[in-house]
């Protein structure tokens, strides 16, 4: 039996969309700075699948397993990272497990895996190690090249390591199975204008090109002082380009007035 779900490329493109879900205590303490976020948003984006939200809980059994449920049956994919290592609060393997119902115990697979692994680097398996061999009934394993001990994949939701090099080679192991959409075109402007001068013409552009997202970030320029970033996205390359086009006649007008 299997639950990941492999691209068909014969399907009609669609929107795909995702969740990311960051468990740790760590991390709502500070003493852990999140890595994993914008590097799956990009590596996300790359492959035409919209990350909607990101949620960061606790090491709590019920925040975990309300959160799952609630994000699993909203996107596409929820990815988790954090919560799978060898200590007695890496409680995400059970949490999805209650979420979706199922038992969950020592899988043959993994513990071949480790125990390879542990036999290749003169290490012990022992009942903390033994804890990263659980996985809930009916997952397929998500393999992790750096330390052998596996995330797994149940339903729509991908379990992944918390530390960023183990968590970015379970996402390169999923990634080709994964449903992926028409990718998100983006363009950037630099308007050479105060955000507070192009608010109200950008805002009157946006509602003329519904389907293109426009958005504007200032920053402040050495020479130029402050300024701001207009960045456009769409999916549809004709109908970026003619708000891009849209955007570059305002800046223009507005310029000019100055």
């Amino acid at each position: 039996m299997t639950n990941m779900t492999v691209a068909n490329p014969t399907e009609p493109k669609s929107f795909i969309t995702a969740a990311v879900l960051v468990i740790g205590d760590e991390i709502l303490s500070g003493r852990t700075k999140d890595k994993n976020i914008g590097y799956i948003a990009e590596y996300l984006t790359a492959l035409g699948i919209d990350l909607k939200e990101v949620r960061v809980v606790g090491d709590e059994e019920g925040e975990i397993v309300t959160a799952v449920n609630a994000l699993r049956a909203r996107y596409t994919y929820v990815f988790t990272t954090g919560g799978i290592g060898p200590t007695h609060d890496d409680i995400t393997a059970e949490c999805v497990a209650k979420a979706f119902g199922v038992s969950i115990s020592h899988d043959p697979r993994a513990v071949t895996l480790l125990t390879e692994r542990l036999a290749q680097t003169g290490g012990v398996m022992n009942e903390a190690r033994m804890r990263m061999t659980r996985i809930p009934a009916g997952a397929d394993l998500v393999l992790n090249k750096v330390s052998a001990a596996p995330g797994f994949w149940l339903g729509n939701v991908i379990v992944m390591a918390g530390v960023p090099s183990i968590m970015q080679v379970m996402l390169d192991e999923v990634a080709p199975k994964l449903k992926t959409g028409v990718r998100m075109l983006s363009e950037t402007v630099r308007a050479d204008a105060r955000e507070g001068d192009i608010g109200t013409p950008l805002g009157e552009i946006a509602k003329g090109h519904p389907e293109v997202a426009i958005g504007s970030y200032p920053f402040f320029d050495e020479q130029r002082g402050p300024n701001t970033n207009v960045v456009l996205r769409a999916r549809d390359a004709a109908k970026l380009a003619a708000a891009k086009r849209a955007v570059e006649e305002m800046l223009k007008r507005v310029r000019g007035a100055q």
